[in-house]
């Protein structure tokens, strides 16, 4: 398996020794965070001036650097953001991952030469997200974790239509929820997934009956092997996950799928020695192949550590020599009474030099064989002689010195050369500007309920409600307040979701909530009204503006922004937030219940429990589940601070209707707490 056309291996990166590590064990492509916006905040990652010269590094070597700026961003961090953006492409950045779509859509319209890519923390689970992705700019897209290889498949045939790269993990950590839609680090502990400071409480115990013990810890993925497979099927970038791991780990990581891709294996020993370097109980491939369940957990074991620590001082040798990854032409003429002429070309880009004019040999005079020689002395540069034209003529003498010389010259002018910037400097602007007034209102109620049974039967202090997809039914025809569809957060199957809104708009439905990009195409085809619920990670104007421009006018604010932030908030959009309930925190395709329980022997809820007693409600909903929270968010007391909202939504999932009628009172008439509760994020917010 030689020369895939368009193939890349993209390494992490974390700091300068494993950018070293990255380029030399055989990456076509890094990426890598400033001190700012990165996903991976806690490491150590890079000044502007260092990530100046990484791009100059990268670039000598033939290697695109692609900067993390995949986090959400707040309102008062969009000028920062842009300028960092901006600042990176005129350093001549060849990419930028990105989260926040707001942030997204304004560098493409101030900045339409720098290529965007969508981060995994979009949730980019189905091809329906592909064409608004692709109106947004972005030229390649990380796909979730999750899809199965027939899931990925089809993605991969959508994304060749729209011309759009797909990029997918293929060795590393696996998060066991769905990435851009976890908030139990943000909940538990202010330190926010979405804002690059996960603290990683899933890898803590967490219990099922009969299960693992750790039950929401993954193994970590691998699929090196599937690499040629994965080529087959539309895969374009082979991306392996580590930024906050060792430089040994990204050397036998990359040499691992360098190999696999060059030769569509790798070795026993490498394998071996990759595993050692670090695994959680060894890797799985479960998410790929369908084969969900119990195997695909672990956790980090001591014999993994000892295993490690034994590993780590053998693959220094890994990376200790420049890579010979870019091929040179020589064109050299020595010729009487002329100066010494040389050039390197790499293809596109040419070095010349001239040197003294050569004397007659005294005694024995230069061959091309002498010349070939020390022009190929290229040790420590990445570069590797592939055609060599030399005319040397009889009767000369160039002392070997001056060769070498000539050499070193030519190797840094080509160096020069390749590192400048081939993109013209951009001198964009931005100023954030919003529609905007803090005119107080009483924010209407809307009600979400599990199930009709739930709905009270006076709603006459209910201004609409949301009902789960699944619950449709033509008895929605007997309320008079609009109903709305809750749409199951995971995608795994567009054709059935489709139907399920042409069935639910005739049964009186007027409008859905999205919670993933790719619930809007199908919402809007069923003739239903998109309303943007809290998977879209709404935390600026610009994302308000974004989503206004694909047709949604009413949005549920990200939970991870407090009150006053959401204040500031453009009002060209209908703002509400979750007021009440257990919120989900977690969306899993793997579902933490099976490693006890069957599913045909589960009641499609149940609960997990921590290592401190405290239970976590978990509900299966379309192929995927998600992690409740243990307490009921309650503000019903705030209603003065709430006045700058248009609606708030009391999320019901587990309460009696008796409970329902009685909550919906408390906030009508702005009562205290009656229960254990929680504030949520709402004042003291997230790091």
């Amino acid at each position: 398996m030689q020369n895939l056309k368009n193939a890349e291996i993209l390494s992490p990166v974390g700091n300068k020794e494993m950018l070293i590590a990255a380029v030399r064990s055989g990456a076509d492509a890094v990426y890598l965070g400033a001190e700012e916006f990165s996903a991976r905040r806690n490491a150590e990652n890079f000044s502007l001036n260092d990530l100046n010269e990484a791009i100059k590094y990268c670039h000598i070597r033939g290697v695109k650097v692609y900067l993390t700026l995949n986090i959400l961003i707040k309102e008062n961090e969009l000028g920062s953001a842009f300028s960092l953006a901006k600042k990176a492409y005129n350093m001549g950045i060849d990419g930028i991952i990105i989260q926040d779509l707001g942030l997204a859509r304004v560098l493409h319209e101030k900045i339409p030469n720098l290529k965007l890519h969508a981060s995994t923390q979009m949730s980019v689970l189905s091809p329906a997200a592909l064409p608004i992705l692709k109106n947004l700019g972005f030229t390649q897209v990380v796909v979730g974790r999750e899809m199965s290889k027939t899931e990925l498949k089809n993605f991969c045939a959508k994304a060749k239509e729209l011309n759009i790269t797909v990029e997918a993990f293929v060795h590393g950590a696996l998060c066991m929820s769905v990435s851009g839609q976890c908030l139990l680090s943000a909940f538990l502990g202010s330190r926010s997934g979405n804002r690059g400071l996960c603290a990683g409480p899933c890898r803590l115990p967490f219990s099922v009956k009969n299960g693992t013990g750790y039950d929401l810890s993954l193994k970590d993925l691998s699929l090196l092997e599937n690499i040629k497979e994965l080529y087959e099927i539309g895969v374009r970038s082979f991306k392996i996950e580590g930024r906050m791991k060792r430089p040994e780990y990204v050397a036998a990581a990359t040499a691992a799928c360098r190999e696999a891709l060059d030769n569509g294996i790798i070795n026993l020993e490498l394998q071996n020695t990759l595993k050692n370097v670090f695994s959680r109980s060894g890797f799985t491939d479960g998410y790929f192949e369908s084969t969900l369940g119990r195997e695909m957990f672990g956790i980090r074991t001591k014999e993994d550590v000892v295993a490690a620590d034994k590993a780590f001082p053998t693959l220094h040798k890994m990376y200790r020599f420049e890579r010979k990854n870019v091929a040179i032409d020589i064109i050299a003429k020595i010729s009487p009474q002329e100066p010494i002429y040389v050039s390197f070309s790499d293809g596109e880009n040419t070095a010349t030099i001239t040197g003294n004019i050569p004397q007659n040999a005294q005694n024995r005079s230069i061959t091309k064989e002498d010349v070939l020689k020390n022009l190929s002395k290229l040790g420590d540069t990445p570069y590797y002689v592939k055609n060599a034209d030399l005319t040397v003529s009889d009767g000369l003498f160039v002392s070997a010195g001056e060769i070498n010389d000539l050499r070193r010259n030519l190797c840094e002018l080509l160096n020069d050369k390749r590192s400048k910037t081939k993109t013209k400097e951009s001198d964009a602007t931005y100023f954030l500007e919003k529609e905007f007034n803090n005119h107080k209102k009483t924010p209407k109620i809307v009600i979400r309920v599990e199930k009709t049974s739930q709905i009270p039967q006076n709603t006459q202090d209910i201004a609409a409600i949301i009902l789960p997809l699944e619950e449709n039914s033509d008895i929605i025809r007997n309320y008079s307040v609009p109903i709305i569809a809750d749409i199951p957060r995971g995608v795994s199957n567009e054709e059935k979701l489709l139907n399920q809104l042409i069935s639910f708009k005739e049964n009186g439905g007027k409008a859905a909530f999205c919670s993933n990009l790719s619930h809007i195409e199908p919402v809007q085809k069923s003739g239903l009204v998109p309303l943007a619920d809290i998977g879209l990670n709404i935390t600026n104007s610009e994302s308000i503006a974004t989503f206004k421009k694909l047709g949604i006018n009413t949005a549920i604010i990200s939970p991870e922004e407090k009150i006053t932030d959401i204040a500031t908030l453009s009002s060209d959009i209908n703002k509400g937030i979750l007021a009440y309930g257990n919120i989900p925190l977690m969306l899993f395709r793997n579902c933490p219940l099976k490693n006890g329980i069957s599913c045909k022997d589960c009641k499609k809820d149940g609960v997990i429990t921590d290592r401190l007693g405290i239970d976590f409600p978990i509900r299966c909903r379309g192929g995927y589940s998600e992690l409740l929270n243990s307490l009921p968010l309650w503000l019903a007391d705030k209603a003065k601070e709430l006045y700058v909202l248009d609606f708030i939504v009391l999320y019901f999932t587990r309460e009696t209707p008796e409970r329902v009628k009685d909550v919906i009172a408390a906030y009508k008439n702005s009562l205290p707490p009656d229960t254990d509760h929680t504030r949520g994020l709402y004042y003291r917010g997230t790091l």
